[in-house]
């Protein structure tokens, strides 16, 4: 019975075999009809299947994806909850980091590059980043707690890509005046009241701008004529000893 069973077996793997190697079989009708298959396989480069259209979709997904969270976050602003409406813009600025050719160019060889965007993909990716920022610094200046060095930051930002923004302008004006540098400060609020000449919040901070280094002028002049009195009468640096010898003389 064993013996018999071996050469059954036998038997079937050889009629396994002729079947496979036939007309029906991997290499025949059956394959060729496989090849004529206009499906791409599934061992064809990914990176091929995106250049026909794989990438252009998932870039539109990601677009659409950080518009609907910038709108999320303008909503949340219009009620007043700025907390929630800084969240929406700092997820929605992440989704589009993945797609700036910018950020992944300085990364490159360390992870996935950036695909090529088409111009209507790259003027939406950069006006929602231009808006996600302006809105951002737009919610610090309405913390009770004003970071006016993120506020900077941010305007900044936006006037990289867009350097007529008055928004922009105007906000980098606010915080640079805040952060003690009037001088810079009047030259983006100056730029913002070409734009905007009528806007009172815009002349405002001109003034207080033109104030500062009015009254910081008048320290320093104050500061160079005391000291070049004091020289005068002999009692700057080194004068007092001359006086002295003219005392003993």
């Amino acid at each position: 019975m064993s013996s018999r069973s071996c050469l059954d077996k036998t038997i079937i793997r050889h009629i396994n075999t002729f079947i496979l190697s036939g007309p029906f079989g991997r290499g025949g009708a059956r394959s060729s009809r496989c090849t004529m298959d206009p499906r791409p396989s599934s061992s064809a480069d990914p990176e091929e299947l995106g250049a026909v259209g794989g990438v252009g979709t998932k870039v539109d997904v990601q677009l659409e994806e950080a518009v609907r969270l910038k709108s999320e976050g303008n909503a949340f602003y219009r009620e007043k909850r700025v907390r929630a409406a800084i969240g929406r813009y700092h997820r929605a600025l992440l989704v589009l980091r993945g797609l700036d050719t910018e950020v992944t160019s300085s990364v490159k060889g360390f992870g996935p590059q950036a695909p090529a965007l088409s111009p209507e993909q790259e003027e939406l990716l950069r006006s929602t980043q231009v808006d996600c920022y302006n809105n951002l610094a737009a919610c610090l200046l309405q913390r009770e707690s004003v970071d006016y060095a993120r506020v900077r930051e941010y305007s900044q930002r936006v006037l990289q890509w867009r350097p007529g923004d008055i928004k922009a302008l105007y906000r980098a004006g606010v915080a640079t005046l805040e952060l003690g540098d009037p001088q810079t400060a009047l030259l983006y609020l100056t730029q913002a009241g070409r734009g905007q000449p009528n806007d009172a919040n815009v002349r405002r901070y001109l003034q207080r701008a033109e104030e500062k280094l009015s009254k910081d002028y008048q320290r320093e002049k104050e500061l160079y004529k005391s000291m070049f009195a004091k020289q005068k009468d002999g009692t700057g640096e080194g004068g007092s000893g001359a006086a002295l010898q003219r005392n003993r003389e």
